[in-house]
């Protein structure tokens, strides 16, 4: 019996083994979020393309959205993979079934969203807007809204905000749209299907110049913009938090919105529908030049176009009264050092123009970030590489960073007083002030010409552009 007994006892000592081990590893925690991301040396991150969040331009990704995550997945210390979301409740269940880490999208904060998701702190703050097209009455007060249709996008904070609207019993008759961004919601008010459309200021701002028929109208409150996150865990939101405070106490956050927001009201309702109109009848016969040319020195062909219209609104024809002629608008100098014989050919100074904004941007040293260097060598193209150096050593002398032309565009217009100038090696910059406009001008049809690409409004570019 003794015998039956030691025998058994042998036989139960390994599951018993077995059985504290399961326990121990039942009793582990599961690894974090954070912790899951880190390990797989991925941050998934579901987003829209749109001109607020994320887009494509000559420097390949970009977008004040896009440029967080990225700098968030940089100090996590693991790549960034993007999932591309056609509406914002795919974004949101991109999320909740795990399949992205993160949403970085523009998304609202919103009492009913942040039932099922946790958001991180805010890192923008938007108001919804009312848009109706020109020459209409606008609602002067909620109540104003009877009877007038409006456009909002599904699963957006706005829609979102009609529908509380609606619960507390307002007027509000609106139809919810499908889609990734605002453009649509604005080419069917432009078009006449519905009175208004609800959208938020960005969404406004960055659109505006392809919509000149539309205006702005009653403002329905503000909404914080942050990131959106899985309920079930805290660890990845809390490292969110601290990334985005820090990212504004430092001021990378400022410069962001600066470099993505900071030049798109500097457009009037001509300079807008100016630039539809020749978009259409003058861009068609120069693409094909603009495309040659960027693709022999390595530029956007975009950014050569955004230059052609700011320089001549492609006019091959064009005079200024300082002499300077043709497309690219080519100093007898400069025409003459590209070996250009002909300036109003437009092939030539097509080519000429590309020729010498490279020979620019080749001089500017390549330490300095994109877009950075880019919008420089547009400068100098502009006020000359001599006065842009002048400006770069003000701005080292003044404590501001010589490589951003953040800081660099602050110090050009100062060329025009003695007390800059005065110790400089190339003097008075009479231009100064004019080059940072120039900038300006050339960034917002840049911006309007990749836009354009994925527009509704204009499938011509979009055909030229593929």
């Amino acid at each position: 019996m003794s015998a039956l007994i030691r025998q058994t006892r042998y036989l139960l000592a390994p599951l018993a083994i077995v059985a504290v081990v399961a326990s121990m590893v039942a009793m582990r925690p599961l690894p974090s979020t954070l912790e899951r991301v880190q390990t797989r040396g991925e941050l998934v991150v579901a987003t829209r393309v749109s001109p607020t969040t994320w887009y494509q331009d000559q420097h390949g990704d970009t977008g004040l959205d896009y440029e967080l995550a990225r700098g968030f997945a940089e100090q996590l210390g693991v790549e960034l993979k993007l999932v591309r979301a056609d509406s914002i409740e795919d974004i949101y269940q991109l999320v909740d079934s795990g399949e992205a880490d993160m949403a970085a999208a523009g998304l609202a904060i919103t009492a009913l969203r942040s039932d099922d998701f946790r958001f991180s702190a805010p890192y923008q703050q938007v108001n919804d807007v009312l848009v109706l097209r020109q020459g209409e009455k606008a609602p002067a007060s909620l109540h104003d809204l009877a009877e007038r249709r409006i456009a909002v996008l599904a699963g957006s904070g706005q829609e979102q905000h009609l529908r509380q609207l609606r619960a507390n019993r307002f007027p509000v008759d609106y139809e919810s749209i499908d889609g990734s961004n605002a453009e649509r919601l604005l080419t069917l008010v432009d078009e006449g299907y519905f009175d208004l459309a609800l959208v938020d200021s960005n969404s406004w701002a960055v659109n505006r110049s392809l919509f000149p028929e539309l205006r702005r109208g009653l403002d329905l409150g503000e909404q914080q913009i942050g990131w959106a996150f899985s309920d079930d865990d805290t660890s990845l939101v809390l490292a969110a938090d601290r990334f985005l405070t820090r990212k504004k106490a430092d001021g990378t956050l400022a410069k962001l919105e600066s470099r993505f927001f900071g030049h798109i009201n500097q457009f009037n309702l001509y300079a807008a529908r100016s630039f539809l109109r020749h978009l259409d009848s003058r861009l068609p016969q120069y693409s094909d030049a603009f495309r040659q040319a960027a693709e022999e020195y390595g530029f956007d062909w975009r950014l050569l176009a955004a230059m052609g219209y700011q320089e001549s609104l492609w006019n091959p024809q064009a005079v200024s009264p300082t002499g300077v002629r043709g497309l690219m608008m080519l100093t007898s100098r400069t025409a003459k050092e590209m070996g250009v014989a002909d300036r109003t050919d437009p092939l030539e100074s097509i080519r000429a123009g590309a020729a010498y904004l490279r020979k620019l941007y080749d001089r500017i040293p390549a330490r300095i970030p994109e877009p950075d260097r880019t919008w420089m060598a547009v400068a100098a193209y502009n006020v000359g590489m001599g006065h842009l150096e002048d400006a770069r050593i003000l701005t080292q002398q003044q404590g501001a960073n010589p490589d951003s032309w953040q800081d660099v565009k602050t110090r050009l217009p100062l060329l025009r007083h003695a007390t800059y100038y005065r110790s400089t090696r190339h003097g008075y910059a009479r231009g100064g002030m004019q080059s940072v406009i120039y900038v300006r001008h050339i960034r917002r049809y840049y911006d309007l010409l990749v836009w354009a690409n994925q527009s509704e409004r204009h499938g011509q570019l979009v055909a030229l552009a593929n």
